[in-house]
Parts: C-alpha cells; sequence; structure tokens
C-alpha cells in the first residue's frame, strides 16, 4: 500500500510514530500502549482493537529508524494476539518513507497467519484481507489529509459516512423511480430514476472525504516492496495468557 503525502518526513513521522496519535488515523488499532524500550531501541506495545461487545488486545515489538543516509526512514513491528476471536494471527510489518521534491511516499507492507481456527482460515482471502486491505488504503489517505490540511481524522470519518450515507440515498431513491416507472410504463420516470442512481454512484467526492482509491495498491518499484532488513532481527512479541488475549 502506498500513499504519496504532500508534506515534511517530521509531519509524518510524527502523526505515525506518536502512539497517542496513530489509533487517531488508523482503522486498525483503537488504542496503542507502550510498554518499555530496550538498548537497540526495540519498543515493546500492548495494542487493543475495540468491537460493539469485544476488545481484541495483542502486543507488539517496533522499531524505527529515522535518519538514514539515504534521506529515507523506516519502522517494522512485530504482532501477536491469543484472542480466539481476534481474524488476525501473528503477523508483522513495516513502513517506508521515501521523500520526493514535494514530500513524501508513505509505503507499507505486511502479512500475518490467519486467526479463529478453520474458520480464520476459510474467510481470510476472500473476506479478511480485503477488508483488512481496504481499511488500510482509507487509513492512509485519512492520515495523508490530516498531514496535508490539518484535517483532524474524526471530521474525515464523519464525511466519509456523510458522502456514504448521500450516495446509498441517492441509489435508493433511484431505485425507487424505476420500480415506480415499469409499474406505470412511463420512459421519462425511468429516465430520472436510472439518472438519480448514476448520479449518486458517480459524483465526485469532496477532497475532504477519505478514499482508499487514492492510495497504490501494488509496489511501483521492487525496493518499496522489499522489507527493510531490521525486521529480521526484531524481537518476538512476549506474551501471557490474561483470559480473552494475551497481554506483556
Amino acid at each position: 500500500m502506498e500513499a504519496h503525502i504532500r508534506a515534511s518526513m517530521e509531519r509524518v513521522w510524527e502523526l505515525s510514530q506518536n502512539p497517542e496519535k496513530h489509533p487517531r488515523w488508523d482503522l486498525r488499532f483503537s488504542r496503542i500502549i507502550p510498554l518499555d524500550q530496550d538498548e537497540q531501541g526495540q519498543v515493546r506495545f500492548r495494542y487493543e482493537f475495540l468491537l460493539p461487545f469485544h476488545a481484541i488486545r495483542g502486543t507488539g515489538t517496533s522499531l524505527g529508524h529515522r535518519h538514514r543516509a539515504d534521506g529515507q526512514a523506516t519502522s517494522v513491528l512485530k504482532f501477536d494476539t491469543a484472542d480466539s476471536l481476534s481474524p488476525i494471527g501473528p503477523g508483522s510489518g513495516y513502513w517506508r518513507y521515501i521523500p520526493t521534491s514535494c514530500g513524501l511516499r508513505f509505503v507499507t507492507g505486511y502479512n500475518y497467519s490467519p486467526g479463529m481456527g478453520l474458520v480464520g482460515k476459510a474467510v481470510d482471502v476472500r473476506l479478511i484481507r480485503p477488508a483488512l486491505g481496504w481499511a488500510t488504503a482509507i487509513s492512509f489517505d485519512r492520515l495523508r489529509l490530516w498531514a496535508e490540511t490539518d484535517l483532524d481524522p474524526r471530521t474525515a470519518r464523519n464525511r466519509w459516512f456523510l458522502d456514504a450515507g448521500v450516495r446509498a440515498g441517492g441509489v435508493l431513491a433511484g431505485a425507487g423511480l424505476l420500480v415506480r416507472a415499469v409499474q406505470k410504463q412511463e420512459a421519462g420516470l425511468g429516465a430520472l430514476g436510472a439518472g438519480a442512481a448514476v448520479a449518486a454512484l458517480l459524483f465526485p467526492r469532496h477532497w475532504s472525504v477519505p478514499r482508499a482509491g487514492r492510495c497504490l495498491r501494488r509496489a511501483p518499484d521492487e525496493q518499496a516492496a522489499r522489507a527493510p532488513a531490521a525486521l529480521a532481527d526484531l524481537q518476538e512479541p512476549e506474551q501471557s495468557n490474561t483470559g480473552t488475549g494475551r497481554q506483556g
């Protein structure tokens, strides 16, 4: 996944690495709690993802390299959970911050083992991975809007819901007109219904509405798709059983 962000490295690094700001734009986390940091700079943390009637909890380790000779920055992490309701099991990922002439390329790659036993394995490819990919992409666009225009991620979220609601209403209204047109055999009413539905789907979104389609879903070059070498040496999360999940 890749987003082009017209903002400084310092701005994007702060919004993505600060454990209080990170969950504000990233739909994949509801809360991140740092635990400690070792001499190599590796940080142990707990994370939470809040569902309506359950909180999925897990632990992870991360390591960020802010200053590199080539001007880039990288961040790597490993995560795990013992929560039987989590569709995502142990995994790892990375971020690359690649400077450009007008900002930077913010790139991520990740992988994981499915959770939820046989059920999780059965639905992972067709349901969980596409949903997680969409959540990652729209989260990246929320970060982009925050970094570029200072639009609060909660405001961006609310505008997305408003936009989706208006479009859904337009489609339903158009469908209703089409049904009436068929019943009354009125071509003009049918054309009006079709036009309303098409307009609801194709009318351009406002710039402040986050959209997953603004992100690249395939790496444009080999370097962006390659995980940083530091990921291989990153410590595995330390966990202990605590009921619904394990916490370090």
